[in-house]
């Protein structure tokens, strides 16, 4: 039983520094992605353009779709019906990825399907995909998350998402989902000891998935020593800290990077935080995120306020993938924890990751909607 009213929404007033944030950033992107692929795409295709135009595509979409998230009524996806639909087309993109012709393998990585020019990242689509089911799952079973069989939808579907995921291969996406799947359940109301039930297990897990596949355990030993394989494993962990300690405190100027010049390999998609550090300085760095922190922010002020159950744990769920992407990527290309291969959203090149994180941040305005609502009718 739903214990938070549900309230219509007020579509004209909303939270809008949400929208002002986010195409903040990603206009940012086009910017970011210029001055770290110009070089190599000049190189490479022809074009010093390449990577900005495919990108300028995805914020034209990005936007679009953002705008009709804004005043779409994000309660219809509480129904089982979308619901279901939200999860399962993703589940079929992930497991199409492996089919002949279809899946794309770039790295020895099998993560993307392309039909001619056209590309897509089933994973971004999924982890969204399951927020959508485990909010509504949540919302309709109230008092059965606090059982470990009222849990288990929630895991199974998490559990198939990771597992599809992880044979890309793909850890951080992997990790990303996991760990949002574990936050959603803990918010959910989840009790603490089935909450360590699970949580110390898939932690132990991660040692296990890591010796596994050699390539981790050679990423494993970069990482601890990244100076004992200069040329190898650990050459992109040295270039991407080369780039943040040639930038000190203020940066080397806007465009004046020195190791886009093919020094640092993935400079305009994963490691694209490693380039603005190195042209915009530790202060350039540390107000880009504090942008992404504000935007965080306001999705944990949205949630706070949320006029339902549903609405809680759905901005709660975008504010999640959101951030826990962004801590990641910040962490690898700061030589914190491994390195592995995690965009930074909204701002590396992929129109994938820019189109669908810009379609959540539409939805989050639109539950921040039915906050005001809520306001109102409190006032």
């Amino acid at each position: 039983m739903n214990v938070f009213p549900k309230k219509k929404k007020n579509k004209k007033h909303g939270n809008i520094l949400i929208l002002i944030l986010t195409v903040g950033l990603a206009f940012f992107s086009l910017i970011a992605i210029y001055s770290a692929s110009g070089y190599v795409a000049k190189t490479q295709y022809g074009d010093a353009w390449y990577f900005v135009r495919k990108q300028g595509v995805g914020f034209a979409v990005g936007l679009v779709v953002m705008l009709f998230c804004c005043r779409f009524d994000y309660h219809k996806l509480q129904g089982k019906k979308a619901r279901w639909v939200c999860y399962v087309i993703p589940v079929i993109l992930l497991g199409l990825v492996f089919v002949p012709g279809l899946g794309k393998t770039n790295y020895g990585a099998t993560r993307w399907i392309g039909i001619g020019g056209f590309t897509l990242q089933p994973s971004e689509l999924a982890k969204y995909g399951f927020v959508i089911f485990a909010s509504a799952y949540m919302a309709d079973n109230m008092g059965r998350i606090r059982t470990f069989k009222g849990v288990l939808p929630v895991l199974l579907t998490g559990g198939v998402v990771c597992v599809l995921i992880i044979i890309e291969p793909n850890m951080s996406v992997t990790m990303c989902v996991a760990l949002v799947m574990l936050s959603m359940l803990f918010v959910g109301g989840m009790k603490m000891k089935h909450f360590l039930i699970i949580f110390i297990p898939a932690m132990l897990a991660v040692p296990i998935m890591i010796i596994a596949e050699p390539y981790r355990m050679s990423r494993l030993s970069a990482f601890i020593d990244p100076w004992e394989s200069p040329k190898g494993e650990g050459y992109q962990l040295i270039q991407s800290l080369y780039a943040l300690g040639n930038g000190g405190w203020f940066g080397t100027g806007l465009f004046n990077s020195r190791q886009k010049y093919r020094f640092l390999p993935f400079a305009e998609s994963d490691f694209i935080l490693s380039i603005i550090g190195e042209e915009l300085g530790f202060v350039g760095v540390f107000v880009l995120f504090g942008v992404c922190i504000t935007l965080v922010l306001q999705g944990i002020k949205t949630a706070r306020e949320a006029p339902d159950f549903f609405s809680f744990l759905l901005a709660s769920g975008i504010t999640l993938v959101y951030g826990v992407q962004t801590l990641i990527n910040a962490l690898v290309v700061s030589g914190s924890i491994p390195p592995t291969g995690l965009p930074l959203p909204l701002i590396s090149s992929g129109n994938t990751s820019l189109i669908i994180t810009m379609a959540s941040m539409g939805v989050l305005y639109s539950i921040s909607t039915s906050t005001k609502e809520k306001s109102k009718v409190i006032q």
